[in-house]
């Protein structure tokens, strides 16, 4: 197979997540897959092993939910792939779809609970408020929260009487505080541990009555589980002693919990007795798990991969559980772990090179979005196209990245953009120093943050970089903010300490439209024209200024709010990519 060949047959490979079940039909399962050439909802009846598609929105769906009964799908409907719209039901046998609360209008999801009574919980967010629902289908809606900060649904007691929401109306929205409210509206209990500590909320208790909320803390500057029981007040800490950032699910029978533990670009899986405080070592392959939920019985379901080997759903009783139908994707490369000192400490990178060729190697430098997620030692089909075409691919679990600690990750507040180009200036030196890399063949690219980080690195470190390559990027907070979704407004004034009238000057100096000038190298930009968290017209202000000064670029728009769940979008962007590097002379010696 030829390297075009290879890269593409791993986009167009079937892929899935995790089936998640309902909690009381486990038989009953959930999962996302792109076996259709679009990210869409199926459902797996595991008794009869039959599996039908749910959802078919052109541009993929992205949220879903199976009701604790096994009876419904919940899914959201956005109208042009953009982060608005309604949400929809159908019977898990199938038949017609049914919109779930028709008295609410069209809003940026927030999340959804459900009970087995039938009861909903959405949250919503729309003209600067943030909104929580309870919501009966066939009966009108009634308000359980409103707030202009940031909130949202985490769960829902099985019998509905309960509801946990996480909130901000202490105006951090990255550390927000926890919340149960009863049906009615009356607070049953709080939890909130102060400046720069979130208590995010994951799930009640699996059995009928139990009012145990299963959090996450970061009192000891990591997340670390804790379950909570917000009547009685009672708090039981999980500590290990192990690295890394942890969540966790409960078991069945709600005696023991699931630890999952990220740890340097890879996943760990624990149980722990909440009897007898024992925690255990669960067995399973070197890499990442993406998803983690135990089944019925006491064994574990998992959604792995690594670096070289594509997704499977295993089972920790050594099974595989499940793989999307069609053939699966070829292999590619293993990372290799970096540490490199930097400006504000140690700096874990991962590094994966081409399996033929001698260093040094062109390189892209592919950054991470979010800014709080992380790089992992994940299947990427992006990553592997990069080394069959002759290209080392080095990625910067930069300041802000998750898995690295509370200290690490909020690093960047009021600082945004410098301190994660410093890490990666940082990076590029090491490993150009190593010989791995041809310092004059670097090229930066990136999606969401990192395409903004791309956007901002060709203004303000110029000499470093051959070309730039920026999807779905921002160019202009400021325009940015003004045109944004409610839930991403509340990200930005949490990550720059407030709205644009409140922090001009970190606003400014942040925005890559502030260096545009300095641009020196080529820069091909990507975007989608509905896409609600890269508005367009910040990013064509950006682009005209880019013309006027006569700086060399490419602009591609897309069709669609979020390109990467449509596969053959995803495939012609890689193209267009692999052609803008060969025409700006950044090649190898692979064919």
């Amino acid at each position: 197979m030829k390297a075009e060949e290879r890269w593409q047959a791993r986009f167009r490979a079937p892929s899935m997540t995790l089936p998640v079940w309902a909690r009381q039909a486990p038989n009953r399962s959930l999962y996302r897959s792109n076996a259709s050439g679009v990210w869409e909802i199926y459902a797996w009846d595991r008794t009869t092993g039959l599996t039908r598609q749910v959802t078919n929105q052109a541009q993929g769906t992205d949220h879903a939910a199976l009701d604790p009964t096994g009876h419904w799908i919940y899914w959201f409907a956005t109208t042009e792939g953009d982060a608005v719209g309604v949400w929809m039901r159908q019977r898990f046998a199938g038949g017609t779809d049914e919109e779930v609360a028709p008295d609410l209008p069209p809003s940026e999801p927030g999340g959804i609970a459900l009970s087995v009574t039938g009861l909903a919980v959405v949250s919503l967010a729309r003209a600067g408020t943030f909104t929580t629902h309870l919501v009966r289908p066939g009966e009108s809606s009634r308000l359980l929260y409103e707030h202009s900060e940031a909130a949202w649904v985490t769960d829902m007691s099985l019998d509905g009487e309960f509801v946990a929401i996480n909130h901000s109306e202490h105006g951090d929205f990255r550390h927000p505080a926890l919340r149960v409210l009863k049906q009615c509206g009356e607070s049953v209990g709080e939890l909130h541990d102060g400046p720069g500590k979130g208590v995010i909320g994951l799930r009640f208790g699996p059995i009928p009555g139990d009012r145990r909320l299963l959090t996450l803390h970061e009192r000891r500057q990591r997340h670390e589980p804790l379950v909570w029981d917000p009547q009685t007040g009672e708090q039981r800490e999980i500590w290990l002693k192990d690295a890394g950032e942890l969540t966790a699910e409960w078991y069945d029978d709600g005696r023991a919990l699931l630890i999952i533990r990220e740890n340097r670009a890879r996943t760990f899986l624990h149980r722990y007795d909440l009897g007898g405080g024992g925690l255990t070592l669960i067995d399973t392959p070197h890499g990442v798990i993406e998803e983690a939920r135990p089944r019925p019985g006491g064994h574990v379901e998992y959604s792995w991969s690594s670096a070289s080997r594509p997704p499977v759903i295993r089972s920790s009783s050594g099974h595989v559980v499940m793989n999307a139908i069609g053939p699966a994707a070829p292999t590619s490369v293993p990372v290799e772990d970096i540490d490199v000192p930097g400006p504000g400490g140690r700096i874990h990178a991962l590094v994966s090179r081409p399996e033929t060729g001698s260093a040094p190697f062109p390189a892209v430098f592919l950054l991470h979005s979010g800014p709080h997620l992380h790089d992992s030692d994940a299947f990427s089909p992006e990553v592997a196209a990069w080394v069959d075409a002759g290209f080392a691919v080095v990625r910067v679990n930069y300041r802000g990245s998750t898995g690295y600690g509370s200290a690490w990750r909020d690093a960047l507040h009021g600082e945004v953009g410098h301190l994660e180009l410093a890490d990666v200036a940082a990076v590029r030196e090491w490993v150009v120093a190593q010989g791995v890399v041809d310092q004059d063949r670097t090229v930066l690219a990136g999606t969401s943050w990192g395409g903004y980080l791309t956007l901002l690195g060709l203004g303000v470190q110029p000499k470093l970089w051959a070309a730039g390559i920026a999807a779905a990027p921002i160019a202009c907070h400021v325009t940015a903010y003004e045109d944004h979704v409610e839930g991403l407004r509340a990200h930005q004034r949490s990550l720059l300490g407030g709205s644009p009238d409140e922090q001009p000057d970190r606003y400014r100096d942040s925005s890559p439209i502030t260096y545009v000038e300095q641009v020196e190298r080529p820069l091909l930009i990507l975007a989608g024209v509905n896409d609600s968290r890269s508005p367009l017209r910040q990013l064509e202000s950006y682009v005209s200024r880019l013309a006027e000064l006569g700086h060399e670029h490419e602009v591609r728009y897309y069709d669609a709010g979020r390109g990467a769940l449509v596969v053959a979008e995803r495939i012609d962007q890689m193209s267009i990519m692999l052609n803008f590097m060969r025409k700006h002379g950044i090649t190898t010696d692979i064919a």
